[in-house]
């Protein structure tokens, strides 16, 4: 019988033996019959006059510095689809951790903002496949993750303020075969970076697996046209020279001649696969730079590898004389893949190198 792993439209008709589940504040452990039954909780002033099972618990009060623990399921299964939402001024302060089966190393260590396409702590709406954002602020994955033995679920908070943070986790128990890898998410942000270097997206992949997305935040510190770089796919040994090179930055995100649409102008969009949903200007005042949000979904041409993945961006633009110039932009990069357990360890967070100054 069909065991309700990678559920398309014309599944939905199938019968399978898969049980539905969903973790919230409302039903902490996922278990059967047991949501809405809190009698503490953030909106428990609010239920006074109504009690149990009134929305006493909707969200998660967050100290600053903790690591709370959003799920901490055992059991065989998937995850189907997160949403979540937290004030906006938190998207780069608040860490999310997800851990498979029985690692003490996350899998996903990515600023919860940045993997939702926001990293800039402005809310930009996100029409997507596997990431959609809503007004005003509506985070939801849709990305499928696998898991054998369970999986645990953490957000951290690096600010020096309470954050309310809400969340739901649908997921289904359910027998997972051994051709399905585990999903990892990792950040790294160049905000100064040697010249002769390119931007690293993502490094010391080690396994197998496949790539399937990228996000970047980008600032500019410089005049002109700046998106020339070349995205590189260094797969399964590459040293100087990648296997994949593309042609463009504008054109690795499926766009083209700048995003110059109309005259003068960027053009924004947000599709299935393809964005580059957000742009930034400066004020006049305190906000200096350009800043753009852009992502690439490798849905339908995930790029493979067999036991080890590099990937980067040239940062290149414009100079004099029709020569380019490298330039010194501000990039942080999420990377987005699936891979065969053990993974090399992820960088760990520090605020100061998360702020967006």
């Amino acid at each position: 019988m069909f065991d309700g792993l990678g559920t398309t439209i014309k599944d939905l008709a199938r019968l399978s033996n898969a049980k539905s589940r969903s973790i919230c504040m409302e039903n902490r452990t996922g278990e059967k019959g047991a949501g809405g039954m809190a009698t503490e909780g953030t909106g428990a002033a609010c239920a006074r006059d109504l009690g149990k099972g009134w929305k006493v618990s909707p969200s998660a009060l967050l100290r600053p510095g903790e690591i709370f623990t959003m799920a901490d399921y055992r059991g065989s299964g998937a995850i189907e689809h997160i949403w979540m939402t937290c004030h906006y001024s938190k998207w780069r302060s608040l860490v999310w951790k997800i851990y498979w089966d029985d690692e003490t190393q996350p899998s996903v260590l990515v600023p919860v903002g940045d993997f939702f396409c926001n990293g800039w702590n402005e809310r930009a709406n996100v029409s997507s496949l596997p990431i959609a954002v809503n007004p005003s602020g509506g985070f939801n994955c849709y990305f499928e993750m696998p898991f054998r033995k369970g999986f645990r679920m953490e957000m951290q908070n690096l600010s020096d303020e309470e954050v309310y943070l809400y969340y739901q986790i649908d997921f289904i128990e359910t027998e997972v075969s051994d051709d399905y890898a585990y999903f990892h998410a990792s950040f790294n942000r160049t905000a100064a970076h040697d010249p002769q270097k390119d931007i690293v997206i993502a490094d010391r992949i080690l396994g197998r697996g496949q790539y399937v997305g990228t996000y970047l935040a980008w600032q500019v510190n410089n005049n002109g046209w700046w998106g020339e770089g070349e995205v590189k796919f260094f797969i399964d040994g590459d040293t100087d020279y990648p296997t994949i090179c593309g042609t463009g930055t504008e054109d690795y995100f499926g766009g083209a001649w700048n995003w110059e649409q109309p005259a003068g102008e960027y053009g924004t969009y947000s599709t299935a696969y393809l964005g580059m949903h957000q742009v930034i200007k400066p004020d006049g005042l305190y906000r200096a730079n350009m800043r753009f949000g852009m992502y690439r979904w490798h849905i339908r041409d995930a790029v493979r590898f067999e036991h080890d993945l590099r990937v980067t961006i040239q940062d290149l633009g414009w100079r004099s004389g029709g020569r380019y110039l490298v330039q010194n932009s501000d990039v942080s990069a999420t990377a987005f893949w699936y891979q065969t357990e053990p993974h090399a360890p992820l960088a760990e967070m520090q605020r100061d190198k998360l702020e967006n100054i």
